[in-house]
């Protein structure tokens, strides 16, 4: 635990479980342990490579905040696994009821008399399974600054950032959702075998009326037998009837009522 006299983190080292071609994420948590309100930012020496979210905001008085770092996929290990990034926490009090919104720079800068608390939090590779790597010295050597990770590095985290929030909405469909999806699922199979037997016995009526009318149009009822005939070959049929029956009823009806006449 690295520890300031407004705010302590948890863990002092950031610990990335190191894969190549893979965005790895780490959690810094951080305790408020004054009455006052205080803010914080959060600054990396390689913004590119970084995301910090929030990398401001404030922290209640005996409260606790978590921030989330995510490294980008790293197409290439670094030499022995050492790396010299570093994070830089910064926090100051500040007036109550303020809120991240209220936050600015000018709150940060220790030339204009503001009296500014300063944490540094080494970055460490883990290489799965062995043992966490020891990072370069403490503090970072001259001439190297820390930068604000909030806009830098934006469009570099843009594809991961929907990848991710697709994934979190995959996995917060609940066990209420997934049981109504089948309920309507098995509905909608319901439906459609409804739909279809419905199709059939109109087709059934319909093929019943054309034969009747071309029985009639030949003078001769229609015999009870080929009624029944063709309701047998309509439920054999699923219950649908083929046009070529419907045409050998009709066909032989003209033909005997024909023949019928000639009598």
């Amino acid at each position: 635990m690295s520890t300031g006299e407004l705010l302590s983190s948890e863990p002092s080292e950031l610990k990335f479980p190191f894969e190549l071609k893979k965005q790895i994420s780490c959690s810094l948590q951080l305790s408020n342990k004054t009455d006052n309100y205080v803010a914080f930012k959060v600054k990396t020496t390689n913004p590119k490579k970084y995301c910090v979210r929030p990398n401001t905001g404030v922290v209640l008085p005996r409260s606790t905040c978590d921030v989330i770092v995510t490294m980008q996929a790293q197409k290439e290990a670094p030499p022995d696994m050492q790396c010299r990034d570093k994070f830089l926490l910064q926090s100051v009090k500040v007036n109550d009821g303020l809120t991240a919104n209220d936050i600015t720079a000018e709150m940060f800068n220790k030339e204009a008399g503001n009296v500014v608390e300063e944490c540094k939090l080494k970055v460490v590779y883990i290489s799965p399974p062995s043992t966490a790597q020891e990072g370069s010295e403490e503090g970072p050597s001259p001439g190297v600054s820390f930068s604000d990770g909030k806009h830098a590095n934006a469009a570099e985290f843009a594809s991961g950032a929907r990848a991710f929030t697709e994934g979190l909405e995959a996995q917060e469909i609940s066990s209420e959702e997934k049981a109504l999806m089948t309920k309507l699922t098995e509905e909608k199979n319901k439906a459609i075998q409804q739909s279809n037997k419905l199709r059939h016995e109109l087709q059934k009526a319909l093929c019943v009326l054309l034969i009747k009318s071309l029985w009639y149009s030949s003078v001769l009822p229609l015999p009870s037998s080929f009624v029944d005939l063709f309701k047998r070959e309509g439920s054999k049929s699923g219950g649908g009837v083929s046009f070529m029956f419907v045409m050998l009823i009709g066909l032989l009806g003209i033909i005997m009522g024909y023949i019928m006449k000639k009598w």
